[in-house]
């Protein structure tokens, strides 16, 4: 993902990162597939480092109308958040299928900072 690269006083500062960002509902969905397991697949095949799906309590978008959990935590069409770190080149590449996918909701591309990335523990 990003390059590290050294600071000062023994310090390591971590090279910049793009966060995509994309808000969607849970009942928006892409050749039948929920859309949010279409877009994290799509990120999957571009070989992205991540990518997780957050379900939301409450939102609401352009339309204002208030998407929640209902009664019993069924679903009332609740907001859902696809969130993916990797160098800007990786996401740009990817993005053009991201826009033709999400046909309503909000794709943010925003400036990051990677401050710690583990890898795996040893088995």
């Amino acid at each position: 993902m990003g390059e590290r690269c050294p600071g000062t006083e023994g310090t390591t500062v971590n090279a910049p990162v793009k966060m995509l960002l994309i808000f969607v509902n849970e009942a928006d969905s892409w050749q039948g597939v929920p859309l949010y397991r279409a877009v994290v697949q799509k990120l999957l095949h571009a070989d992205l480092a991540g990518a997780t799906v957050q379900p939301g309590l409450i939102g609401f978008g352009h339309h204002h109308r208030v998407h929640r959990q209902g009664l019993f935590g069924i679903s009332d069409d609740r907001p859902v958040t696809i969130s993916a770190v990797d160098a800007e080149s990786k996401i740009r590449r990817v993005l053009p299928e991201i826009r033709r996918m999400v046909q309503e909701g909000l794709i943010l591309l925003l400036d990051a900072e990677l401050v710690a990335d583990a890898p795996p523990a040893a088995q």
